[in-house]
């Protein structure tokens, strides 16, 4: 019987404040669960944050979906927290999470083992910076130093996923194409955008896998909902493992 593939979405929820300006943490959980989505990678998570009242994000959308969460946080201010997560209901193994080589604001990477069956994967998350050499600098950081732990043969399954601030004729993108399949790409539908939200122009948002993965649909998801509960819209990919 063939491996049913695994869900994974990307999603910058931009603190869970809408386009309307409206907060709303349901609202995003709301969007993911429509979904279906088996594995869940977050960036722009407010934990803990006056401004958005002083909720744990992560733990309250992870709670609504029965799923559970792990959050790294790219900044932190006293008690306040700001970075990404993973959300997943499959059973979980080893977590790496750390700061990238920033110039601006401080920028991070969550990864996260996860069982799939009997199978391992991993799945690193990450939100680069604004300036084009920060986001060389921070993409060669994850495939070079242990975060994606080389692409080997024997090595784990891997994808690379998140909000790369990086448009596919960008340097930190064809980086990263170069050992990496980019989702969008393995279909037989056009690639989307997934910035701004209302009118998406621009594709920001990526899900990249490793050579042990096969990648059956990748789709971005352009529900009423989606336009409006952040400024990005959701990348959703269903992806399966190659035959070893």
């Amino acid at each position: 019987m063939p491996d049913k593939p695994i869900r994974l979405l990307t999603y910058n929820v931009h603190s869970c404040v809408g386009t309307d300006r409206k907060l709303d943490p349901g609202r995003i959980a709301n969007v993911i669960a429509e979904a279906e989505a088996d594995i869940v990678a977050l960036q722009e998570v407010d934990v803990g944050r006056r401004r958005t009242g002083g909720v744990d994000q992560a733990h309250m959308i992870a709670s609504l979906l029965k799923m559970q969460a792990h959050f790294h946080p790219a900044l932190s201010i006293a008690e306040e927290q700001y970075g990404d997560a993973i959300i997943t209901a499959l059973p979980t193994g080893a977590v790496k999470a750390g700061p990238l080589p920033s110039i601006g604001e401080t920028r991070g990477a969550l990864s996260v083992e996860i069982m799939v069956g009997e199978r391992k994967l991993l799945v690193v998350n990450t939100h680069l910076g604004l300036r084009g050499r920060e986001r060389i600098q921070q993409m060669t950081t994850l495939l070079n130093s242990g975060w994606l732990r080389g692409t080997t043969e024997e090595s784990i399954p891997s994808v690379l996923c998140g909000d790369l601030n990086a448009i596919p004729a960008s340097a930190t993108y064809r980086l990263a194409a170069r050992s990496l399949k980019d989702a969008q790409l393995t279909g037989a539908a056009a690639p989307r955008a997934t910035f701004p939200s209302r009118y998406p122009l621009m594709r920001l948002d990526h899900i990249f896998v490793s050579h042990q993965l096969t990648v059956k649909k990748a789709t971005v998801l352009e529900t009423r909902l989606a336009r409006i509960a952040s400024d990005h819209l959701p990348l959703l990919a269903d992806i399966g493992f190659s035959d070893p």
